[in-house]
């Protein structure tokens, strides 16, 4: 009911009508900035896997490069190693023939290690004979041929005899004499110790013995005793090779005066008593029998000269 005054009633409420929400105008887009993402928190980065294929993306082509230089470079040097042909080239190429053999020298000398020097530098050769040589003859060597009877009663040893080409000096009398000397009673062979005895060129082909003797120019000694330090005068061993001196088998020396015979029996014997494994040995004493392994050739220094390893034949 309305009153006169147009009032509501009293007691009657109002109703509260719903608002729209307001929509803002339209304006211009701003770029908002991201927000960084801490280096804990970020994912990690896995590298390529592989050695190989990480070094290829590092270094390009250089990583293709790289080895190929390498083998070529490991080829070339092989190749100057070891030229064509093998030793022989280069044995032909230097026109000297090296012994052929590679163990320890021996020579008449006090010991200084794996090689010995035989003689003073300043100390001249002597001549005490009168037998001219050769004083330097080819530098290669021949097998005198020819088998001897085994002389003795103990383990055989089988050697064969060599001569220089070119020095004038008949192969088979040096092979004789060289015979004789390892035969006596009083060398190696003494009382059933070994046995000796030589074989020809098929043997030495076959490389069946145990040791060889050779005459040598002076000089080509050191050809076949390199590093020893023979100076042209003295004798050596080198490996199986008993190396005899032409000059001193010629003229033997000093203190031997002359004797050239007996000079040549200890030379001989104490060069094979190298290969045999003998070493030097000093003399006992003024006036006693010298050693054969003494170096004699150097001195008596007051020992009796003697030629045998066992004077007494026992």
């Amino acid at each position: 009911m309305r009153s006169g005054g147009g009032r509501p009633a009293t007691g009657t409420r109002a109703v509260a009508r719903p608002v729209a929400p307001r929509i803002p105008a339209p304006g211009p887009l701003v770029a908002r900035r991201a927000i960084p993402v801490p280096p804990a928190e970020r994912a990690p980065v896995r590298p390529p896997r592989g050695r190989f294929r990480r070094f290829v993306l590092r270094h390009g082509w250089r990583a293709y490069a790289v080895p190929l230089l390498t083998i070529a470079t490991v080829a070339v040097l092989l190749d100057l190693a070891f030229p064509p042909g093998g030793p022989a080239a280069g044995v032909a190429a230097t026109g000297t023939l090296p012994p052929d053999t590679v163990s320890a020298p021996d020579g008449e000398s006090a010991p200084t290690g794996l090689a010995e020097g035989d003689v003073d530098a300043s100390r001249a050769p002597q001549v005490a004979g009168e037998e001219a040589y050769v004083e330097k003859g080819e530098g290669s060597v021949s097998v005198v041929d020819g088998t001897s009877h085994v002389a003795g009663t103990g383990p055989l040893k089988r050697f064969i005899v060599e001569v220089e080409d070119g020095i004038d000096v008949a192969g088979d009398g040096f092979a004789t004499a060289v015979e004789a000397t390892l035969s006596d009673p009083r060398s190696w062979g003494a009382g059933g110790r070994m046995s000796f005895q030589r074989v020809g060129a098929a043997q030495a082909a076959a490389h069946d013995f145990d040791f060889r003797v050779t005459l040598v120019s002076p000089g080509n000694m050191e050809t076949y005793c390199p590093g020893v330090g023979t100076g042209g005068y003295t004798s050596c061993r080198y490996g199986d090779r008993a190396v005899i001196n032409l000059a001193r088998w010629a003229t033997a020396v000093p203190d031997y005066q002359g004797d050239i015979t007996t000079y040549r029996l200890y030379v001989v014997n104490h060069e094979v008593g190298h290969v045999l494994g003998n070493g030097h040995q000093a003399c006992p004493g003024p006036g006693l029998t010298a050693p054969v392994m003494q170096q004699q050739t150097l001195g008596l220094q007051g020992c009796v000269k003697n030629p045998w390893p066992y004077p007494d034949g026992a």
